[in-house]
């Protein structure tokens, strides 16, 4: 079994920053694509920014040049370095990640972060 677990989220002010991270563990062979996606309340979950296992990144219009998406494969970690924060941007944020074990390819949720962007 997998888990990805979340962490990093919290209360900022405007213009600040935040990491957050996401670490997988358990029997993983693989770890194709993963990627941030968040959800406000009463909205739907929205990509915010993927990155494959080759490294090659996609992000929203809305966090462009402001979030930075990376992962660490030696220790099953994709980070979201998340700077120039916005009121708009608060959200929860959930990892997601394609992993193979036991033989098959499976897509894994993380529980969420909250982040918080008010002064």
């Amino acid at each position: 079994q997998v888990q990805l677990v979340e962490s990093g989220g919290g209360l900022v002010q405007p213009g600040g920053s935040l990491r957050l991270s996401c670490a997988a563990s358990g029997n993983i062979h693989s770890i194709g694509t993963m990627g941030w996606y968040r959800q406000a309340p009463g909205k739907q979950r929205d990509l915010v920014a993927t990155i494959t296992s080759g490294g090659s990144t996609n992000y929203a219009n809305s966090v462009k040049g402001r979030f930075t998406i990376s992962r660490d494969d030696a220790k099953d970690t994709v980070y979201l370095q998340m700077n120039s924060l916005k009121p708009e941007d608060t959200a929860v944020y959930y990892c997601k990640a394609n992993i193979l074990y036991d033989n098959t390819w499976s897509v894994s949720w993380g529980q969420g972060t909250q982040v918080t962007v008010s002064s």
